[in-house]
C-alpha cells in the first residue's frame, strides 16, 4: 500500500472547455407549468447554468477543497481518494465518514470542523474525531474502477485498508445513502474494528425474511414503510433502473454535456431534501454545483452510476436471522426518502440511539450539518472504548 499526500488541482483548459460547452447548450422544449413533474424544471435548470457559467468560482471552492488534508492510497491496483482532517484534542476518536450517490466529498465540507473541533460548535473537546472521509472508488478524485465487481463489500474492505493505512486499529463509521451500504458493510465484516455505527439511512435491501415474519409480523408503521418503497420505485425510481441495468448508455450523454449532467444531477437535490420547491433553499448553488463540477471535471459520472448496476449484481442482503453486532445510533429525517420506523431497523441492529430530526432530508451532512454532528456526537460519545 502506497500512501500519498493529493492536492485538486483542475487547470484553467479544462475550466475553458466547461464554459464553452455551457456557452453552446441546446435547450429542448418543456410543457408549460410542467414544473418539476416531467423532470428538472427549465427555468431552474437554465438559472443554475447561467450561474455557473458567469457567477461560480470553481478556483474559489478548489481552494476551499484543498483547505483539508487530502492523501490517496493505492492498494489493490486502485487508487483511494480521502480527506484525512485530524483534530487536536488528543483523545479523538477516528471516524470514516462514507457518502452516497450523486454526492462526493463536499457533502462532509461543513461537517468535518464539527466533529474534529466539536467545543467551537456547541459541543465537548472529549467528543472529538479524526474524520476521513473517502471518495468512493469510481466517484471523484478515486480511480475507476476498469473491470466487474466493485460493490459495497469490496469498498468496504478497501476503506478497512485506507483506515489501517493510517494506524487507525479500531474506529467509528458513519453513512447515508451508499455510504449506509458501505458503514453495514464494515460493519459486518469487521465487527472487532468497528466500535459503533451511524446512519441517516436504511438501505432498501433490508428486507425481513418470511421467518422473521412470521415470529414478528410486520407493524403498521413497517406496513407502510413498505408501501413507500414501492411507491418511490415507480413514482421516482426510474434513475435506479437505468443506472442498474444500462448505465453506460447514459453516460455517453451525461459525460458530454455538462447542462446534461446538472439537470441529472439536480432533480435528486430538487426531489430528495428538504425544500419548498427549490433545491437551492436546502443547499447552495455553489455547494449543489461544486458536487456537480466534481462530477464533470474528474469525469467518473459513468463509473459512480455503475455502481448501482454491481449492487444489483451482488446484492448486500442479510441472511437469515443476521443480526450487526456493533451498536447502531440513527438519524431520522423528516424528507430522507424513505423513512424506516425503529421496530423495524431493530429487526438488524443493535438499536441504542434513535433520533427523529425536525428538519432535512437525504443529503444530512450537507443540509443539516450541526443537527447530524451533533447526533453523531451524542451517540458516539455513549459507546465505551477500549
Amino acid at each position: 500500500m502506497t500512501l500519498a499526500p493529493f492536492t485538486i488541482a483542475i487547470s484553467s483548459a479544462e475550466i475553458s472547455d466547461l464554459q464553452a460547452r455551457l456557452e453552446r447548450m441546446r435547450w429542448p422544449d418543456e410543457i408549460d407549468q410542467s414544473e418539476w413533474n416531467l423532470g428538472t424544471n427549465k427555468a431552474f435548470l437554465q438559472s443554475l447554468t447561467n450561474y455557473w457559467l458567469n457567477e461560480f468560482d470553481w478556483p474559489a471552492q478548489q481552494a476551499r477543497l484543498n483547505a483539508f488534508a487530502q492523501f490517496t492510497l493505492a492498494v489493490d491496483g486502485r487508487t483511494i481518494h480521502f480527506i484525512h482532517a485530524r483534530s487536536p484534542h488528543a483523545n479523538a476518536q477516528p471516524l470514516i465518514l462514507s457518502h452516497g450517490w450523486p454526492g462526493s466529498i463536499v457533502e462532509f465540507l461543513r461537517i468535518i470542523p464539527k466533529l474534529t473541533h466539536p467545543e467551537q460548535h456547541g459541543g465537548r473537546a472529549e467528543d472529538a474525531f479524526h474524520v476521513v472521509a473517502p471518495s468512493l472508488p469510481g466517484f471523484g478524485f478515486s480511480s475507476k474502477p476498469t473491470g466487474f465487481g466493485t460493490n459495497t463489500l469490496t469498498i468496504a474492505e478497501l476503506f478497512a485498508q485506507v483506515m489501517t493505512a493510517l494506524g487507525y486499529e479500531r474506529f467509528f463509521a458513519q453513512g447515508g445513502d451508499f455510504g449506509t451500504g458501505v458503514t453495514i458493510a464494515l460493519a459486518r465484516l469487521y465487527p472487532q474494528r468497528v466500535m459503533a455505527i451511524h446512519l441517516n439511512m436504511m438501505q432498501g435491501r433490508a428486507v425481513p425474511s418470511k421467518a422473521d415474519i412470521a415470529s414478528r409480523p410486520l407493524s403498521p408503521a413497517e406496513e407502510q414503510m413498505m408501501k413507500d418503497r414501492a411507491r418511490f420505485a415507480e413514482e421516482g425510481g426510474a434513475y435506479a433502473h437505468v443506472q442498474r441495468t444500462k448505465p453506460q448508455s447514459l453516460g455517453f450523454a451525461l459525460n458530454d454535456s455538462p447542462v446534461g449532467l446538472a439537470a441529472w444531477i439536480a432533480e435528486k437535490f430538487h426531489a430528495w431534501t428538504d425544500n419548498d420547491g427549490d433545491p437551492t433553499c436546502a443547499v447552495s448553488r455553489d455547494d449543489l454545483l461544486t458536487n456537480i463540477s466534481i462530477y464533470w471535471f474528474t469525469q467518473t459520472i459513468t463509473s459512480s452510476m455503475r455502481l448501482y448496476y454491481e449492487s444489483q449484481r451482488a446484492p448486500a442482503l442479510f441472511k437469515e436471522g443476521e443480526k450487526i453486532i456493533p451498536p447502531l445510533g440513527f438519524a431520522a429525517f423528516p424528507r430522507e426518502i424513505v423513512r424506516p420506523p425503529r421496530e423495524f431497523v431493530e429487526r438488524f441492529f443493535d438499536v441504542r440511539h434513535w433520533t427523529e430530526m425536525p428538519r432535512g432530508g437525504h443529503f444530512a451532512a450537507l443540509e443539516q450539518p450541526d443537527l447530524l454532528a451533533a447526533d453523531i456526537r451524542k451517540f458516539f460519545g455513549t459507546v465505551s472504548l477500549p
